[in-house]
């Protein structure tokens, strides 16, 4: 039988902070979910693709805390706890006819700074949260972004058209030093990036490079075969969803598993793979027909148990770690054991599919969310806007649903 690493069962605690009032249904269903988003250039907002969620509390009323989450090309959309859309930022244009447009992947919280990877022109962009929270409804989010921010991956304006750029996104705090980071992993390579946010005398935020560290791209198996996954010619095995658990950084790499990456102020220590998806090892081919991978040998039984590829959004809810398991739609929850479950219809909500990205809060929501609460991208929202026009959303569902026994 497969099984979890023993690395990953030693890395992970079961929260307590969660009270087990009330036995937690396995299959959860959201409380509130937010409008749906349509990636179509008539919609409003256009091309808009919800991709990945962050969670901002405030510090004094936390019924006016700030639900953020990107929508690739149609910008960075804010939301109160009820899941109304407050804020719809949107990302800029293309610089020239034949460039691309910003484009926003991934978002996370740092302090007031919601902290923005811009896939299109590889920049990491910043807004500030106004202090009253959703209660500044069309105005919670500033831009202060540094106007000289150079790319994160590309060593020329011209490089960023080639799209190796800023994918994933984690931001956090050195918890000795109380520096600001933030990990950025790039399109189609193997890299992640570690950065520090920089205050600038005009009030904006730029970023300075730490560290790098590259994941591997090939793999030595136990029957002594080396493997690599199979990928699109020219692309590598990338990863997307992170998040940080203090000294260290989490990382989804996509048909891999998940790597858990020690960080100091001086960068990047040596990351531990410690959960494989299950078909690690398995034996595929690029077939350039259907432009597929398609299996080219038997599974040899080293994959994992619970990660169906691809390995998407990370949370962490005090030691826990939540992880998608976007192959099957499940999602994984690493504690004291491992466990999974599913988010279902339910409450006059839709089901949730296919998730990229997820954010977790513990603290004390109000009524609605009295034990914390889990946003989740839901990659499938239905109805859907239409045929062939991908329709997605965001799902909000109370922490202890999820993490209570």
């Amino acid at each position: 039988m497969r099984r979890l690493l023993p690395a990953a069962v030693a890395a992970f605690a079961l929260l307590t902070a969660v009270p087990a009032a009330a036995a937690a249904p396995r299959s959860p269903s959201p409380v509130a979910q937010t409008q749906s988003f349509v990636d179509d250039p008539g919609a409003t907002p256009a091309n808009a693709d919800a991709d990945d969620p962050a969670i901002w509390v405030h510090p004094r009323n936390p019924e006016r805390s700030v639900v953020l989450g990107t929508l690739k090309e149609g910008g960075l959309a804010a939301f109160d706890l009820h899941a109304r859309t407050s804020q719809i930022v949107a990302a800029p244009p293309a610089p020239g006819p034949d460039s691309a447009p910003g484009r926003f992947n991934n978002v996370d919280v740092v302090g007031d700074l919601a902290v923005v990877s811009d896939r299109g022109r590889d920049r990491i962009r910043v807004y500030r949260i106004d202090p009253a929270g959703s209660a500044a409804g069309s105005h919670v989010l500033r831009e202060v972004t540094d106007p000289l921010a150079a790319p994160v991956f590309s060593a020329s304006e011209s490089d960023v058209d080639d799209q190796r750029t800023a994918y994933g996104l984690a931001a956090g705090r050195d918890p000795f030093s109380g520096v600001r980071w933030v990990a950025v992993t790039q399109r189609h390579e193997t890299r992640v990036a570690l950065l520090r946010l920089v205050d600038k005398p005009d009030g904006t935020v730029g970023t300075a490079p730490i560290s790098t560290v590259d994941l591997p791209a090939s793999f030595r198996l136990p029957n002594g075969a080396t493997w690599s996954p199979c990928e699109k010619p020219g692309e590598g095995p990338q990863s997307e969803g992170s998040v940080f658990d203090g000294r260290a950084l989490y990382a989804a790499q996509e048909d891999v598993g998940i790597w858990r990456i020690p960080v100091s102020p001086k960068g990047f220590g040596r990351p531990e793979l410690v959960d494989r998806v299950r078909s690690y090892g398995v034996p595929m081919r690029w077939d350039a027909a259907t432009e597929q991978c398609v299996p080219a040998g038997a599974d040899p039984g080293f994959g994992g148990t619970w990660l169906e590829a691809d390995a998407e959004g990370l949370a962490m809810a005090g030691s826990t770690l939540f992880a998608s398991s976007q192959g099957d739609s499940r999602f994984v929850v690493y504690g004291h054991d491992v466990r999974d479950l599913r988010i279902v219809a339910g409450r006059g909500t839709d089901s949730v599919e296919h998730s990229d990205g997820s954010a977790i809060s513990t603290a004390y929501l109000g009524r609605d969310f009295p034990h914390g609460l889990l946003v989740v991208h839901d990659g499938e929202r239905r109805p859907a806007a239409g045929d062939n026009l991908p329709t997605t959303g965001f799902a909000f569902v109370r922490l202890e649903d999820v993490l209570a026994r």
